[in-house]
């Protein structure tokens, strides 16, 4: 049995510049950190003593014969890639929903491939565990996805990523000290704004607008070495306006990012002190991040108060394979 734990993750800046539709004849960069919540996905090989050859479980339960009967795309499409026909088990588990922002779908291939990996005796480096995500989501299951979620999942941390022509790829990890990674810590809040949605259905409008914004997408993608100077400079202030900036350029980007209640909900944390925030992922729900003076952030808590808070640390590991124990089921 193997059991793998993937981080989620938060974009703080470059969100829509990670598309390959941007990204081929322009620069795309985003600055992003994966956090303390995770994808927990258990893989092992299904005994022959059912009538059923795979179960795959996650919000919905599916007993197959076959691997192309599997409905779940993520799954399905992942075991054709590693060819894998045996009777397997897979079991997902998600410390906050999924469609909310945080880069879930991604960490869920992410982590099925470690884990599938680790069942066949195999230890993928972190950036082959990136592009073969990226492959998966974008050229076999053809979902609307970019590149960033899939580099967070595989490789943790806080991290200044780039992207260019075709297939490059580069990550860097931000150096920032422990002190003052704390003290930006200590200027967030994250609230569940109580309804999900579908990124990919979102982005499609999103991508389908990048010939008529590339005047936005480019400040945006600019914002992100702004960001990164502010960091070195410790200028929390900065990155807080910045953040605000960003994210009035984002809602332009497609009329299905916000909506008048996820607008209503960051003018009531701006009223109550807050610099800046934004909403996670491709927009229409899910969470808002909220970046505020310590001293405001009661406010702000009270400002928001019908809304759930989840509380969370940045991450540096990215997918691990916490539970080994080959050969645990019966091969057939």
């Amino acid at each position: 049995m193997i059991i793998s734990r993937t981080p989620f993750r938060i974009s703080f800046f470059g969100g829509g510049t990670d598309y390959p539709a941007w990204f081929k004849d322009n620069p795309g960069a985003v600055l992003a950190t994966s956090i303390d919540k995770y994808c927990y996905i258990t893989a092992r090989y299904l005994p022959p003593f059912f009538d059923h050859r795979s179960r795959i479980i996650y919000s919905k339960m599916e007993h197959v014969q076959t691997v192309d009967e599997i409905n779940h795309p993520a799954v399905r499409e992942t075991l054709r890639f590693l060819n894998i026909h045996q009777g397997i088990e897979i079991h997902h588990d998600g410390d906050l929903p999924a469609r909310t922002g945080l880069g879930s779908s991604s960490a869920f291939t992410v982590g099925l491939l470690n884990s599938l990996y680790a069942l066949k005796g195999i230890m993928p480096t972190k950036e082959q565990l990136a592009r073969e995500a990226i492959h998966i989501e974008q050229d076999m299951i053809r979902e609307n996805v970019g590149c960033q979620d899939q580099v967070l999942a595989a490789h943790g941390g806080f991290n200044y990523i780039e992207f260019g022509g075709d297939g490059h790829l580069s990550v860097r990890k931000i150096t920032v000290t422990k002190e003052n990674l704390a003290v930006l810590h200590s200027h967030m809040m994250l609230f569940f704004t109580g309804f999900s949605r579908t990124a990919s259905e979102i982005a499609v409008h999103q991508i389908q607008n990048i010939p008529k914004r590339k005047k936005e997408l480019t400040a945006m993608q600019a914002m992100v070495m702004e960001a990164v100077r502010a960091l070195n400079a410790c200028d929390w202030e900065k990155f807080g306006e910045l953040l605000h900036e960003s994210w009035l350029l984002k809602r332009t980007l497609s009329d299905k990012i916000t909506t008048g209640h996820i607008d209503g909900i960051y003018e009531r944390a701006l009223k109550a002190g807050a610099l800046g925030g934004k909403l996670l992922g491709a927009g229409g729900g899910g969470f808002v991040l909220i970046y505020a003076r310590p001293d405001q952030k009661e406010a702000v808590r009270a400002a928001l108060s019908d809304l759930l808070e989840i509380p969370f640390k940045f991450e540096t590991l990215g997918s691990q394979i916490i539970f080994y124990q080959p050969n645990s089921g019966v091969v057939v």
